[in-house]
């Protein structure tokens, strides 16, 4: 299947509004940071006919899908195989020392839980891989088979939010020692069988906070977003925006204290009146973070857990 039939992009005419001022004026450059599928960028190169676009992503397979459905925009879009924390060194290799606008739509991709061998949909059986870039780093198998326990229920607990990750990782290690772990559906009935009934009638699949667990473990995600967003607001130029989707809490937590940070003045208290070093870098487009309706819900499930949080560059840093 192509991308553009297999995918609903989240949110997408918010993000649109959320960006589009800065990007009416000829030259504006935007930034998916998070390409995918290509429906993001797609709308904004269709959107803003004036704009250049620049996409990031990890996962060769979606940097193919995706330039197939970017083709007819041409030179307008130049896509780099690139982590997003790699956003400063992508921007300086193309000669791009500002932006107008950034995008980012974190987490897994819909071709990521669509593709059955890359092993990040627990309903499915398949390898336990759940690397975004298949080409480099350790595979949650990896992890299961190798991580000493008290690391593996800090993974569990810090990542996937699991209140049952010591009896989980108990019955992991036991298991292990009779045969590695290779498959998602022998995980997945692990968990099952190792949770208590009570922890089991709430929240869905049972194993859905483990594999969540798994997956940003294996691909850095919470540390690539802590360097990212802080970079991608660095490379703003005054009035260029950025939006941020996120799908857990993690990640949200760390885009709003990105956010109310270069919201607020850092001067010392007790000042009559605040220098110019001291006051906000950004303008806070967003009360909280925004939810998508109930239809988007409805027309597409993945958009549920999604989070919308945006700002505005209002000034340069100063040193």
């Amino acid at each position: 299947m192509s991308g553009n039939t297999r995918h609903v992009p989240v949110m997408l005419r918010r993000c649109l509004d959320m960006l589009a001022p800065a990007l009416a004026e000829p030259g504006a450059v935007v930034v998916d940071c998070t390409l995918g599928l290509g429906g993001h960028s797609e709308a904004l190169l269709a959107t803003f006919p004036a704009a250049r676009l620049i996409a990031l992503d990890r996962d060769p397979s979606a940097l193919r899908l995706a330039g197939e459905r970017l083709a007819p925009y041409g030179d307008r879009a130049t896509l780099v195989h690139a982590v997003y924390d790699e956003l400063p060194e992508v921007l300086d290799r193309l000669g791009v020392p500002r932006v107008q606008g950034v995008l980012f739509d974190l987490g897994v991709s819909s071709m990521q839980l669509d593709e059955a061998d890359r092993g990040f949909a627990y309903a499915q059986d398949a390898p336990l891989d759940m690397r975004m870039d298949q080409t480099t780093g350790i595979s949650a198998a990896d992890v299961l088979n190798t991580y000493a326990p008290g690391e593996l229920v800090r993974i569990l607990r810090s990542y996937g939010e699991e209140k049952q990750a010591k009896r989980i990782v108990e019955a992991v290690v036991r298991e292990r020692a009779k045969e590695p772990f290779r498959n998602s559906a022998r995980l997945v009935e692990l968990i099952r069988e190792a949770l208590p009934q009570a922890a089991k009638r709430h929240g869905g699949n049972p194993a859905k906070r483990t594999f969540q667990a798994l997956r940003i473990e294996v691909n850095g995600e919470l540390a690539s977003v802590e360097r990212a967003v802080p970079a991608a607001v660095k490379a703003l130029a005054v009035g260029g925006r950025i939006a941020v989707l996120a799908y857990h809490s993690l990640e949200d937590r760390i885009v709003k204290q990105v956010f109310a940070a270069g919201a607020t003045n850092t001067a010392p208290p007790g000042l009559p009146v605040v220098p110019e070093q001291y006051q906000p870098r950004l303008k806070l487009l967003t009360r909280g973070a925004e939810l998508p309706t109930e239809e988007e819900v409805a027309e597409n499930r993945r958009a549920a857990p999604a989070r919308l949080r945006g700002a505005e560059r209002i000034r340069e840093d100063i040193a």
